[in-house]
């Protein structure tokens, strides 16, 4: 991630717009190639020693602040490790009571000549039994800028120039006092997944509905905070490459900007062209849920299928279920949750929310294959499936209809 004195924005009025590096730009592309080759290749060089090679290769050259946010972006990618055969600590204890205990005897014998360095590095190297230039070497080992490069993750240079416009944005998020992001027409699946994110970031959040299918996030900004706000803004930024990943988004940060705190305002949207490094991994459908809505959707009539639901509140927390099942006579809706693809921990924990806070007609489907006992069930407001491969669309409705005419609604 960017740090503050590499955030490069303009100002128009109220508003902070990044300086995004246009990622077709040939000259851009080049330098995230040159950059990479500093970094490909160069096992046990020291952190020290990269950052010469970087800033002679390019410190020269305008726009200095992108050179040095791309090779951040890089540095973050490296693994650096203390290599010295022995504790630098212990060296350096050895060698500076030897210097001391000399300095002192030569003290006492005017006109001696200066301490000898090499005299003092091979008689602390005979007491480690190693070489000399060991001990050289591991006197200062444990430096930031002495600590040598073990691996490094590399990435390609249309990744790395992606990857440094949405440091870009994250950093920015760091001024932030407050941020609202509208969401429209994600699936539950999505939903889950930002849900997920929210809840594993501990990030203070807000959800409202605001129209057909679309949500807002509010969330808390750092500056809104009186402790940990470096933690927390690190947290929130780290949430942004999941809200990249959804199609339709709206975001507005309130900001305080620069040395006075002035009021600002951050906006994004995916017409900004941020790319995610994110893995999407919460929308992954199992083919045998596809197969259960399809064969819904062929077999069943006089009830529609959604896979656009609501989220619902379930207590202190939020609800997504996986399918809205509406009654076309009525329109009333009845939801469908299907319990085929989690964790047991997972299973035991929802179960608990929804005996608890549930208040909303739904049917569950549960796989066999989760070996959930029927007094986990008990008290669970809902009409229960089991199902062995997929839930079976005809037994579904019938637990819906029944759960519309046991609630009366």
């Amino acid at each position: 991630m960017l740090t503050g004195k590499l955030v490069r924005v303009r100002h128009s009025r109220e508003r902070v717009i990044p300086a995004y590096l246009d990622q077709r730009d040939t000259r851009w592309l080049e330098a995230a190639r040159e950059m990479l080759d500093l970094f490909r290749d160069k096992q046990q060089v020291t952190r020290g020693e990269l950052e010469e090679e970087v800033n002679e290769a390019f410190g020269d050259l305008p726009n200095p602040l992108v050179y040095q946010g791309l090779a951040k972006l890089l540095e973050d990618r490296c693994e650096f490790e203390v290599v010295s055969g022995h504790p630098p600590e212990q060296l350096r204890e050895a060698v500076f009571l030897l210097a001391t205990k000399k300095r002192q005897a030569e003290a006492q014998r005017p006109g001696q000549v200066g301490l000898n360095r090499q005299a003092i590095l091979a008689e602390i190297a005979g007491q480690f039994g190693v070489e000399p230039a060991v001990v050289d070497q591991g006197l200062f080992a444990d430096l930031k800028s002495e600590q040598r490069l073990q691996t490094f993750k590399d990435i390609s240079p249309e990744h790395l120039l992606q990857r440094y416009n949405v440091a870009l944005a994250q950093a920015v998020l760091l001024r932030s006092t407050g941020v609202q992001v509208l969401i429209r027409g994600e699936t539950p699946a999505r939903w889950r997944q930002l849900l997920r994110q929210v809840k594993f970031h501990r990030l203070v959040c807000a959800i409202e509905a605001a129209g057909k299918n679309a949500y807002m996030l509010r969330l808390d900004g750092p500056l809104s905070l009186f402790t940990a706000t470096n933690k927390y803004g690190l947290q929130l930024a780290l949430f942004l490459p999941t809200i990249l990943l959804c199609r339709d988004f709206e975001l507005r940060a309130e900001l305080r900007w620069g040395p006075e705190r002035k009021p600002k305002t951050f906006s994004l949207t995916p017409r900004d062209g941020l790319i995610t490094h994110a893995a999407d991994t919460g929308m992954y459908v199992p083919p045998e849920l596809a197969m259960f809505v399809e064969l819904f959707r062929k077999k069943i009539t006089g009830w529609d299928i959604a896979e656009e639901t609501d989220i619902l509140p379930l207590g202190n927390s939020m609800w997504v279920p996986d399918y809205r099942l509406v009654h076309q006579a009525t329109q009333k809706t009845v939801y469908l949750e299907v319990l085929g693809f989690w964790r047991r921990s997972s299973v035991e924990a929802h179960l608990a929310r929804l005996r608890k806070d549930a208040k909303v007609p739904f049917v569950l489907a549960v796989s066999e294959q989760l070996h959930v006992e029927e007094a986990d069930l008990d008290s669970v407001p809902a009409a229960i499936h089991r199902f062995r491969n997929m839930p079976l669309p005809d037994e579904i409705v019938k637990l819906a209809e029944a759960q519309l005419g046991e609630r009366g609604t």
